[in-house]
């Protein structure tokens, strides 16, 4: 019998909603066709934003957006971005299929875009190709209220308050697209562009560090070790981890739609490698910092498969199916079972790019599969973590295995118990015993995300294949303390718990 004994004592961790952030790059149409409308759009706008993104996202209850890359980001130069429009100059995206930039969304559009969501902004500065000069500049522009050359430059361009930007990103990917550095020049790198980042007025910035690929954890240690507390002065709050989950690899990585049950289990399989790595990379980062005043700020995470037939392979669109639900569900629970750690984390991306979770064509856009997953899981954000225990059968395939069930539990500021679980078996149901420590529960109801097949999916045409529906499949049983369930294959289920 599967179960899953679920301790409502509390564990005094918040499961940070900024876990549930986003990420925008300068990268097919995520900015200009995604979030940005054409000037002749037919879908409402305000200032240039498109407004059924924005209402899908706010639905959400979006925490943070992550912009301008990605591997753009070392190759931008925020001053080309602000300023009249018409006299902005252009740029060539190398990374992302040697398409024109214009620079008409820059730093001021982005701000906006982070007001209408009502989110918080995370900027991530330019190392690999900038200077230190360049950032620390882009700080003050953005957060000195006071009389400064770069203040005085943005009260030129409308903006006379600043913005207060919290969260910045000293570089991306430096170990690759952002200059292939070796950890130890990043590292000295890193503390120089650190120092110039400066804290303005009542300003804190949070500085996150470019931290490792995937299962490099020589890079984690020598970033702990150099730059974490460098000189007596804590010069980082976060440290990032970049992993994606890839079927295949990264010569062909198979396809977003046309995949076969051992697909499903091998992408499955890699999305519970993300525990390992949060595990050991957190075992490093305890060693310098047991107090966990680090964040581990997984800023890019995600599926990455073969682009959309008859798509510039430069733009990155895929469609996004139930598998990718599963995917989202998986990671989403262990970052929240690690949340004393992992304190930021942005799927890559939200619009049009990677396991996006909107779609959007030039007079409408549909939800994914992992949309709903986001919309489901809400309820975790800035809750309290629980702490639980599960013990269930594996979901195999031929020689190998995975866990059937992936489970986390929280409970927020009104004392209810919410617990998202994922069956990872397309073919059987998962009959489930929840055993409740500290409460005897009075009521149980749910959502569920789930179809018929496994490769089921919205389109254009049938926006709404795959959803949030309710729940039925659990009650609560005649024995102090439990519920029963029976979790249907292949799906995702949030309950909500009352005593």
């Amino acid at each position: 019998m599967n179960k899953v004994i679920i301790d409502t004592r509390g564990s005094g961790v918040k499961i940070s909603r900024h876990i549930y952030g986003h990420f925008s790059e300068h990268l097919g149409r995520c900015i200009y066709g995604g979030f940005r409308a054409e000037d002749d759009s037919p879908v409402p706008v305000i200032r240039g934003i498109r407004q059924d993104v924005r209402t899908a996202l706010q639905q959400i209850r979006i925490p943070n957006l992550r912009w301008p890359g990605g591997c753009f980001a070392d190759e931008y130069h925020w001053k080309d971005g602000i300023g009249p429009r018409e006299g902005r100059p252009k740029m060539i995206n190398t990374h992302w299929g040697g398409v024109t930039e214009d620079n008409s969304f820059g730093t001021h559009e982005f701000l906006d875009l982070c007001d209408q969501l009502g989110c918080a902004p995370y900027i991530c500065g330019n190392v690999g190709s900038g200077t230190v000069q360049e950032l620390s500049q882009w700080v003050e522009y953005v957060n000195f209220d006071g009389v400064s050359p770069m203040a005085d430059l943005r009260k030129q361009n409308g903006r006379p308050e600043p913005w207060n930007v919290e969260f910045w990103g000293i570089g991306n990917e430096n170990w690759g697209c952002g200059g292939a550095m070796s950890p130890e020049f990043y590292a000295d790198n890193y503390r120089r562009y650190a120092v110039y980042a400066r804290n303005y007025g009542k300003s804190s910035l949070y500085r996150i560090a470019c931290g490792p690929s995937g299962d490099d954890y020589n890079w984690t240690r020598v970033l702990m070790e150099q730059v974490f507390k460098a000189k007596g002065e804590f010069l980082m709050k976060g440290l990032s981890l970049h992993y994606y989950t890839v079927p295949g690899n990264w010569a062909k990585k198979g396809s977003a739609t046309d995949f076969s049950e051992e697909d499903w289990f091998i992408t499955l399989k890699k999305a519970f490698f993300m525990d390992e790595l949060v595990h050991r990379h957190g075992t490093i980062m305890d060693e310098y910092d047991p107090r966990r005043s680090v964040g581990l700020i997984v800023d890019e995470w995600g599926t990455w498969y073969d682009v959309e037939p008859g798509t510039n392979p430069g733009f990155l669109y895929q469609q996004n199916t139930l598998r990718d639900a599963l995917v989202a569900g998986i990671t989403l629970n262990i970052f929240n079972n690690y949340a004393e750690r992992v304190k930021m984390a942005n799927i890559a991306q939200t619009v049009n790019v990677l396991q996006a979770l909107i779609l959007t064509s030039r007079d409408g856009m549909i939800l994914t599969p992992t949309y709903h997953v986001f919309d489901q899981y809400q309820v975790h954000q800035d809750a309290e973590k629980l702490a639980l225990s599960l013990d269930c059968e594996n979901y195999a395939a031929g020689n190998e295995a995975i866990p059937g069930i992936s489970a986390s539990a929280s409970k927020n500021g009104e004392g209810k118990i919410h617990l998202s679980l994922c069956n990872t078996d397309p073919q059987k149901e998962k009959p489930l015993v929840l055993e409740f420590t500290g409460m005897s529960p009075a009521a149980v109801s749910g959502k569920i995300i789930s179809a018929e097949t496994m490769r089921a999916h919205n389109t254009f045409d049938k926006p709404d294949t795959i959803g949030v529906r309710d729940f039925r499949g659990a009650r609560v049983s005649g024995k102090p303390g439990e519920v029963l369930a029976a979790l249907p294959p292949m799906s995702v289920v949030t309950l909500e718990i009352t005593g």
